[in-house]
């Protein structure tokens, strides 16, 4: 058992290391957006309409509010690396906590052989000894 906590323990660590080497982070999604202005005589208003844009934009949800930002297009190439980031370090987090359960088992099991009380007890009945019958 010794052996396999330390494997989980050195897992979890460099997991962290993985995590704080991640740089920059930002949630959500990003997408192109074409608009319709408010000029009637536009290119955007004819049939067919030509709309304008591409516009790039991030998505995402935060603390229950739903946002969009508009990405200028020099930062289009940062924003993808900063979105590639935040999805990365969800999947790390995921195992970490994965490992950190069994982990947490493990050392559960050590505490209880060490103290003697491995055994697996016995459930009480609950129904009274002179209904038991």
């Amino acid at each position: 058992m010794r052996i396999q906590r330390e494997s989980l323990e050195q897992r979890i660590e460099k997991l962290k290391a993985a995590i704080g080497a991640l740089g920059d982070l930002r949630p959500g999604a990003m997408s192109l957006q074409y608009n319709i202005c408010g000029n009637p005589k536009c290119r955007c208003k004819a049939t067919p309409p030509i709309k304008h844009g591409p516009y790039p934009q991030v998505s995402f949800t935060w603390r229950g509010k739903s946002t969009t930002q508009s990405v200028r297009k020099e930062d289009v190439a940062e924003v993808k690396q900063q979105l590639r980031n935040y999805r990365r370090l969800r999947k790390l987090v995921e195992r970490w906590v994965t490992l950190a359960m069994q982990l947490s088992r493990l050392r559960l099991a050590e505490r209880r052989a060490q103290t003697g009380r491995g055994e697996k007890r016995r459930a009480k009945s609950r129904i009274p000894k002179e209904n038991a019958g």
